[in-house]
C-alpha cells in the first residue's frame, strides 16, 4: 500500500512502533517485518506528496537504527586489509539499477547464507538519473531491505562513479566541481558513507610526463576528499576510493598509480584521511562488449596487472587494494581469479540487469513497452551499423526509470521468478569471490 499523508504512515504502524522524542522504539518486530515495511517503502518510492515521502524514508532509518543496522563506512575494514591484518576475499559492490528493494533482500539472503559482513551496495553518478532514483529513496530502499531480511549491524552504501564531466569541466571548472560537491553534500545526508571519485576521466595521455597526465585527477580527487571530510557526520570517516584508468580505456600502470598516489599526498592538507582504494583499468568495459546479435564479447581481463597495482598500493600507499570495475559480465569460471590476485573490491551491475531483463518470468508485455520506449525516444543513441538487438542492450538500462512502477508491481510469481535467478547468482559471486565468513571482520574493524 502507497500513503499518501503522514496520518496513514502512522496507523499502519500501529502496534509495531511506540514514538520517542527523536525515532521509535519497535515493540513488533515481527508485524515491522510481515506488513508494515512493505508499505513503509512502497511509500518512501511512489508517494505522490513530498512531506509523507519524507516521513517515510526518516521512519524506515529509525525502524533500522532500533533493530541494529546502521548505514556505515568500510574505511576500517580497508584500513586492516592494507595492513594485511585479513585478506583472502573480495568484496563485492553491487549496483542495483531496478527493483532495488527486491534485488537488495536478495542480496542480504545470500550473504545471510555465507556470513558475510563485507559487500556493498552501490550507485552510480549516472545511474541516479536514468533510474529515477535519488541518493535518499536508494538508501531507504536498501535499509528496508535489511529490515525485512532481518539482517544486524553495518550496511555499506557507496556512491559509485561520482564522475567529472571532461568537457563540462575544460569549459567551466567551478560550476562542473560545485555540482559534484552538490551531490556529494546529498548522499552523505542520504548515508552514503562510501564515495568513489571518478577524476580519471581528466587524465591527458597526450602529454609526455606521466605525473602532468594524472594531474588533474588528483588534484580534483584531493580537492573533492577534503570536501568530504568538511561534511562526513562526526565520527564517521567516509571510504573515499580514486580510480586512475577509464573503464574502457588502456590498461593501468605502476607508473601511473605511483604519480597518482604521490600526487595526490602531496596536494591534500596534512591530517587529512586520503583514498582507501584505486581503481584501476584492466580490460573490462561497462556493460562488456556487444555483438551485432546482443550476446556479450569474451574479455581478455589483465589479471597480472590487477595483481602487480594491489601489490604496489597495499604495500607502499596502505591502501586496501585495487578496485575492478565492469566485471559482471565476465564468465563465471573467473571470478575466483579475483581473490587469488588479491583483489580487494569488485563492481558488478549489468550481469544483474541482463538477468532481469532476459529471465523468463520478466512479463513479456513489459519488455516489449520498455523496448518501444527506448526506439520511440533515445532512437538518436542508435549509431551507425548498429543492430537493434545492440540497441536495446546498450539502453535498455535507461528503461528503469520510465517503468519503474510497473517493475516494482510486476506479478507475484513474476518477481519470484527472476529474484530467484538473482539470488542463484549472488550465491555463486559470494563464493568464488570468498566473500563469506566475513562477518567477524566486519565487527572488528567496522
Amino acid at each position: 500500500m502507497i500513503f499518501n499523508s503522514i496520518g496513514g504512515i502512522q496507523n499502519s504502524l500501529m502496534g509495531a512502533v511506540r514514538y520517542l522524542k527523536e525515532g521509535v522504539a519497535v515493540t513488533d518486530e515481527e508485524l515491522i517485518k510481515d506488513e508494515c515495511i512493505d508499505d513503509l517503502v512502497q511509500t518512501a518510492v511512489f508517494s505522490e506528496d513530498d512531506e509523507t515521502q519524507e516521513a517515510s524514508r526518516a521512519l524506515i532509518g529509525h525502524i533500522a537504527k532500533d533493530l541494529g543496522i546502521f548505514s556505515a563506512s568500510i574505511q576500517g575494514l580497508y584500513e586492516a586489509m592494507g595492513r594485511s591484518e585479513c585478506k583472502g576475499f573480495t568484496v563485492p559492490a553491487i549496483n542495483i539499477r531496478g527493483l532495488t528493494y527486491d534485488t537488495a533482500r536478495c542480496i542480504f539472503r545470500a550473504a545471510k547464507k555465507c556470513d558475510s559482513g563485507a559487500f556493498i551496495f552501490e550507485i552510480a553518478k549516472s545511474e541516479l538519473g536514468y533510474t529515477d532514483q535519488t541518493p535518499a529513496e536508494y538508501s531507504a530502499c536498501i535499509l528496508a531491505a535489511a529490515v525485512k531480511e532481518g539482517h544486524r549491524g553495518p550496511v555499506f552504501i557507496q556512491g559509485d562513479h561520482f564522475q567529472v564531466n571532461a568537457a563540462n569541466y575544460n569549459k567551466d571548472r567551478e560550476t562542473e566541481i560545485a555540482g559534484l560537491k552538490s551531490l556529494i553534500k546529498e548522499a552523505i545526508a542520504a548515508r552514503f558513507y562510501n564515495i568513489d571519485i571518478d577524476s580519471s576521466t581528466l587524465v591527458d595521455l597526450s602529454l609526455a610526463d606521466v605525473t602532468e597526465q594524472q594531474r588533474p585527477n588528483f588534484e580534483v580527487a584531493a580537492l573533492l576528499t577534503a570536501y568530504i571530510r568538511e561534511i562526513e557526520p562526526e565520527g564517521v570517516t567516509v571510504s573515499v576510493g580514486g580510480e586512475i584508468g577509464e573503464v574502457g580505456g588502456k590498461n593501468s600502470t605502476e607508473e601511473e598509480l605511483r604519480a597518482y598516489m604521490d600526487g595526490f599526498n602531496a596536494t591534500i592538507a596534512d591530517g587529512l584521511t586520503g583514498i582507501s582504494k584505486i581503481s584501476i583499468q584492466t580490460g573490462t568495459a561497462h556493460g562488456g562488449v556487444v555483438l551485432p546479435d546482443g550476446t556479450v564479447a569474451k574479455v581478455s581481463l589483465d589479471f597480472d596487472t590487477l595483481e602487480r597495482l594491489g601489490k604496489v598500493a597495499r604495500e607502499e600507499y596502505g591502501l586496501c587494494g585495487v578496485v575492478q570495475h565492469g566485471a559482471s559480465t565476465l564468465p563465471n569460471d573467473a571470478f575466483h581469479l579475483f581473490p587469488e590476485k588479491g583483489t580487494a573490491e569488485v563492481h558488478l551491475a549489468t550481469g544483474f540487469q541482463n538477468i532481469m531483463y532476459d529471465s523468463e518470468h520478466f512479463p513479456a508485455e513489459l519488455k516489449k513497452a520498455v523496448y518501444t520506449w527506448l526506439a520511440d525516444n533515445l532512437a538518436d543513441e542508435k549509431k551507425e551499423g548498429m543492430t537493434d538487438e545492440q540497441f536495446f542492450y546498450k539502453t535498455r538500462k535507461k528503461g528503469y526509470g520510465p517503468f519503474k512502477k510497473e517493475m516494482w508491481t510486476m506479478d507475484a510469481a513474476n518477481l519470484q521468478g527472476i529474484t530467484a535467478e538473482l539470488e542463484a547468482q549472488l550465491d555463486l559471486l559470494f563464493d568464488k569471490l570468498r566473500a563469506g565468513n566475513t562477518v567477524e571482520f566486519v565487527k572488528k574493524y567496522v
